[in-house]
């Protein structure tokens, strides 16, 4: 009898075994992460052991690593979307914004040319057109330097001031005089301080739209990378522990206890965790810079007064013409005359129908706006890297309260073993991961956002290539990710290209979305990032 009895309770101990597994079975039918022919009764596991019988082969557990592994990522996308959607946005919006005040600017320059200068008004569109262009590409990142580009500009006005305005009277004059003309720029002074002022005007106006338009692509690198970060052995291990182990005991619907699950996450990203008090410095000097921008560093009320400045310049030129002529004359020589239609510097018929426009304030109010409603929304994510962690368990992996939940071995009520704090320094007492120290590519991002939060204050001047752009690796040249790899999670030859093209791939996608704007936009993001 008591053997029936005992057979009995092992035939319905079995016949549990089998649905437990046919359960896990379906489910990976469901989810074909593997073949079925995987699925045969095996004790061979390296992490997801047990005392009772289990349905995983050490090959189904070496796919399972890769899918814990994969889902996690899954996650850290998942939860940095909304982030790096709202910065690409936004950096999207404030481009546009720069252009629609460059294009105005460079309007009224043409306008009050047509209204003042008609004579010299259509053969100084290409050059303003010039002036503007390079404005733009070094707002919106380019690096050039805006005292030649300048100077560049008023070297090619001066032989239009001079032949349309300053000797209106002259024919046609050969490319050579006018070379000549152009060449004592710079000794002539013929514009007085007017080069030196624009200049000045836009640089120290330009370098607050550059700088933010710089610290908001390179966090859209700081999002991209951590995405990306590889895992270290220890934690890919606690991740399978804890995402799938569960299925090989036939607990297909099981969760991990909210505490277990935050020490397994605290310890995988523990690196991540460091980046905190930098992001949130990140966000607060943003804040600080917007604040700043006003008064000298107002860009729209810059760029609009531009044409202004130039309308006095040829003025001052007008000014002192007859001097002009006998250095011009000293030089390079009587130019060759003939008959010319007689013109007049005074204001032309033409006023009423190419009338000035007014500067559209609303666009420098719409720029502030747009930075307001931005740092509003960017708010709340200031602790985005600090609590990552925790909302990852709370979002997507752990069991809610008062429902049965996975610790590492088995169903329990709830976890008992002490959870530990987010960082590096607080994985010494963490049970579940060993956390070796601080990841290189992680160090890497923190230097990156030390160097733009110091740019950002004011601590710092901006140089060239002082925003180089992040490499994702370990800075051994050779494109590496950081932390251990084998070939258990499918990362074989990642020192190679073809982590290193993935990883490309995703920040050309990024860009892509701003290239698409316009052909201005287009050329400067090419020529910066790819």
């Amino acid at each position: 009898r008591n053997c029936t009895k005992a057979c009995t309770k092992f035939s319905t101990f079995l016949v549990f075994m089998h649905q437990m597994c046919h359960t896990n079975k379906r489910d990976l039918n469901e989810n074909p992460i593997f073949p079925l022919d995987f699925l045969m009764y095996s004790k061979d596991l390296q992490v997801c052991m047990s005392k009772n019988s289990t349905c995983c082969t050490k090959k189904m557990e070496e796919k399972y690593q890769v899918a814990a592994r994969r889902e996690i990522q899954s996650h850290l996308q998942a939860s940095s979307s909304g982030l790096k959607l709202l910065i690409s946005r936004y950096v999207a919006a404030f481009q546009e914004t720069f252009e629609v005040l460059i294009r105005q600017a460079e309007n009224h320059t043409n306008a009050i040319f047509q209204m003042s200068y008609p004579n010299m008004a259509d053969h100084a569109v290409s050059t303003v057109g010039e002036l503007f262009t390079d404005v733009g590409l070094f707002l919106l990142g380019s690096e050039l330097s805006v005292d030649e580009f300048v100077q560049r500009f008023f070297d090619a006005l001066f032989p239009l001031v001079y032949k349309h305005l300053i000797n209106p009277g002259l024919g046609d004059v050969s490319p050579g005089y006018a070379e000549c003309v152009r060449s004592l720029s710079r000794d002539l002074r013929p514009f007085g301080a007017a080069p030196g002022l624009l200049a000045d005007q836009i640089t120290s106006s330009g370098v607050s739209g550059k700088l933010l338009l710089q610290a908001l692509h390179l966090s859209i690198e700081v999002i991209n990378t951590t995405d990306h970060l590889q895992l270290s052995r220890e934690c890919r291990r606690a991740l399978l522990k804890m995402q799938f182990c569960p299925h090989c005991q036939g607990l297909t619907q099981s969760k991990p206890c909210r505490g277990y699950c935050l020490n397994v996450m605290r310890g995988c990203l523990a690196s991540m965790a460091e980046i905190d008090t930098h992001w949130r410095g990140f966000v607060s000097s943003l804040e600080g810079l917007s604040a700043r921008m006003h008064g000298t560093l107002d860009l729209e009320q810059v760029l609009l007064g531009v044409h202004t400045l130039l309308h006095h310049a040829v003025g001052h030129a007008l000014e002192n013409g007859a001097p002009l002529s006998k250095q011009v004359q000293k030089v390079c020589g009587p130019p060759g005359r003939k008959p010319a239609e007689s013109v007049s510097v005074r204001h032309s018929s033409r006023r009423a129908s190419l009338p000035l426009q007014a500067p559209v304030k609303n666009t420098g109010e719409a720029f502030t706006s747009k930075r307001r409603d931005f740092l509003r929304t960017l708010r709340p994510y200031s602790t985005f890297y600090g609590g990552l962690a925790d909302q990852l368990c709370d979002r997507y992996l752990s069991s809610g309260d008062g429902w049965l939940c996975w610790n590492g071995t088995s169903m329990v009520e709830s976890y008992t073993v002490r959870v530990v704090g987010s960082g590096v320094r607080a994985q010494s007492a963490n049970p579940e991961v060993k956390v070796k120290g601080t990841d290189p590519v992680i160090n890497q991002i923190i230097d990156k956002l030390k160097h733009i939060n110091q740019l950002l204050q004011g601590k710092s001047i901006p140089k060239l290539g002082s925003l180089d752009q992040i490499e994702t690796g370990s800075g051994d040249g050779e494109g590496r990710y950081s932390g251990e790899c084998d070939d258990e999670d499918g990362c074989a030859g990642s020192g190679g290209g073809e982590s290193k093209s993935k990883v490309s791939k995703v920040f050309k996608c990024e860009f892509e979305y701003f290239s698409g704007k316009t052909p201005l936009q287009t050329k400067v993001i090419k020529s910066i990032f790819f």
